[in-house]
């Protein structure tokens, strides 16, 4: 038997993909805190965090399914049908960083988010976070969550989210094999 295992969710078994579920975690809104800072340090550095056009939803779409797979594009491109689009991207010189989204599997979730490798540690992923939980905080939700996590610690520590007892496996249990939800 030939065992890998893929970063986040993925677990590749005799070269077919299988899952490894992770809890959920909550957020509350009310309490979130300031990153104003932040958003001035990567504006600075020339990063921009903004909501992206319509017009460039193919083009982030394809930039996630390099990066991140099929699945996760599948879950931005829905982000894209609502007004306003919920989703954010992280941009430099015209290139994306990093994105986030939110309301794209169920209403009141947040993600998927991923930034780019080579960016990570900067600052990035959080303030894409902060973006969408700010806004869902400004379209009347009072906690969000965040489904299947890997980085538990990192959210908790970012943004006081804690675990829902009893999620795992959560949203995708029983979601087709052949989608990577990466």
């Amino acid at each position: 038997m030939d065992i890998k295992l893929k970063p986040g969710k993925r677990l590749i078994i005799n070269n077919k993909l299988n899952f490894i579920f992770m809890q959920d975690m909550l957020v509350r809104l009310y309490d979130l805190p300031d990153h104003s800072s932040l958003i001035k340090k990567l504006n600075e550095e020339g990063i921009i965090i903004r909501r992206p056009l319509a017009a460039e939803k193919f083009i982030i779409v394809e930039w996630i399914t390099k990066h991140f797979g099929t699945g996760w594009a599948s879950e931005a491109e829905v982000s894209f049908s609502y007004q306003p689009i919920a989703n954010f991207i992280a941009i430099q010189n015209g290139q994306i960083l990093g994105f986030a989204c939110y309301d794209s599997c169920y209403r009141n979730f947040f993600g998927p988010t991923g930034v780019e490798e080579n960016q990570r540690g900067r600052g990035i992923g959080k303030a894409l976070l902060m973006e969408c939980l700010y806004s869902m905080k400004s379209q009347g939700y009072a906690y969000a969550i965040i489904g299947g996590v890997g980085p538990a610690e990192y959210y908790a520590k970012a943004v006081g989210a804690e675990l829902i007892e009893g999620s795992n496996p959560g949203i995708y249990n029983g979601i087709m094999s052949e989608v990577p939800v990466d």
